[in-house]
């Protein structure tokens, strides 16, 4: 809530893929591009499933260790070509970033993403964070959050609960991407929303509280 010393808001953070941003479709063609570049089967569309962890622990699903590093270098060269112009923004994001500049908030994006391909989708759809910070996951996304000060902290995985956690943050999480609403608050997530849309009428009862 509002910090009744100092009247201030509190800085909010979002997570993005399937928090955000849905990026599956663009994900899921980044994929494909990179099985026929390689000649490795992948299938995107049970990885699209599993979105959250940082892209190592994908392709460790279908390629050796040693090949990774440099697999997943040829993945983020794909990416802006194949992953950004299918890739939309999810249902309430506006409103939710829109909302906490609103209530005078700073919005601050805490993605286990490439951060340059991170800004690119930001760009891309017009969402611009005032704070951007890529490739953190679960626990390592506190680092940010508390640089920052946010004080709320917005995800659809287990690992932003964990991030939230670790910094202190209130932890809302939404039941938009792979993990349910059940098991988001059985790891400890304080709020529990369906999806985004009902972030917006939550936050303004949370900071006029």
């Amino acid at each position: 809530m509002v910090d009744p010393a100092s009247n201030t808001v509190p800085a909010v953070g979002f997570d993005l893929d399937m928090t955000l941003l849905d990026t599956r479709p663009g994900i899921r063609a980044a994929y494909d591009a990179l099985a026929e570049r390689t000649g490795q089967h992948i299938d995107s569309a049970l990885a699209i499933t599993r979105l959250g962890p940082p892209l190592e622990v994908e392709l460790a699903e279908w390629f050796p260790e040693e090949e990774i590093p440099r697999i997943a270098q040829v993945y983020r060269s794909l990416y802006p070509q194949y992953a950004i112009e299918p890739s939309s923004a999810m249902p309430g994001a506006r409103e939710a970033v829109a909302a906490v500049r609103e209530a005078g908030g700073r919005v601050v994006v805490v993605t286990a993403k490439y951060e340059r391909n991170a800004k690119l989708h930001l760009d891309h759809l017009g969402l611009t964070p005032d704070v951007l910070v890529g490739d953190l996951w679960a626990e390592r996304k506190a680092e940010a959050l508390r640089a920052h000060d946010v004080g709320v902290y917005v995800g659809d995985h287990l690992g932003d609960v964990a991030g939230a956690k670790t910094a202190g943050a209130l932890s809302v999480g939404v039941a938009t991407g792979p993990i349910p609403a059940d098991d988001l608050r059985a790891a400890g997530a304080d709020v529990v929303l369906p999806e985004l849309t009902a972030f917006a009428d939550w936050w303004r009862g949370y900071v006029a509280s």
